[in-house]
């Protein structure tokens, strides 16, 4: 069987492609029948558990919100969403605690961070990914950055090309310039300061 179009990019594309996802998530109702027919529907993109308590409900629902599925964390973090307050509460609470303490600027609420993320990953008015320039020193693990146009990750001081069959590959991180980050810029913190993201191990050098 042909695999649905809800999966998500790094650069935070849906297509269909057969990598399986270690998250699900959504950004609102985007489907009309089995269609993905819109980008976005809000600024609230969040990353939730395959299981939670036991729920179940089936995909491509009328007016029900779009399941998408991400490889792992840091391509949902480099998509543009962040972990969902509900299903997900202790990460929550961890990337909100880490925000505020490489932000400042108190303890944000989910729709301050929802707004300030929607800035950072959309050219506004439009359905365009947002990158950011940014110097290769100090870029966190966990980061996104693109080598050319292909998704790449950060991962102990080398870069793990992302593909739609998973990371294949390893290079070493440039010490210097800028790069040409994907992640946006608040999550980049929340890295910085420490959130555990996770990370699919094909990506982790042995």
């Amino acid at each position: 069987m042909a695999p649905s179009r809800n999966r998500v990019t790094p650069t935070g594309e849906i297509e269909a492609f057969p990598l399986r996802g270690a998250w699900t998530g959504n950004r609102g109702i985007l489907h009309s029948g089995r269609e993905i027919v819109r980008f976005h529907a809000s600024d609230l993109w969040i990353t939730c558990a395959l299981e939670f308590r036991g729920r179940w409900r089936e995909q491509w629902l009328p007016n029900r919100w779009t399941h998408l599925y991400f490889h792992d964390e840091a391509v949902s973090l480099a998509a543009g969403h962040r972990p969902c307050g509900e299903c997900r509460r202790a990460s929550y609470r961890s990337y909100r605690d880490a925000w505020e303490a490489e932000l400042g600027g108190g303890r944000p609420s989910a729709v301050e961070m929802n707004r300030q993320l929607h800035g950072e990953r959309i050219v506004r008015g439009t359905r365009r990914r947002r990158f950011h320039e940014m110097p290769w020193a100090g870029l966190p693990d966990g980061a996104f950055v693109l080598l050319g146009e292909t998704p790449a990750l950060v991962v102990d001081g080398h870069l793990a090309v992302w593909t739609r069959e998973g990371y294949v590959g390893h290079r070493r991180a440039p010490r210097s310039g800028t790069a040409t980050v994907v992640t946006p810029p608040s999550s980049v913190a929340v890295l910085r300061a420490g959130y555990p993201v996770q990370v699919d191990d094909a990506a982790l050098r042995t």
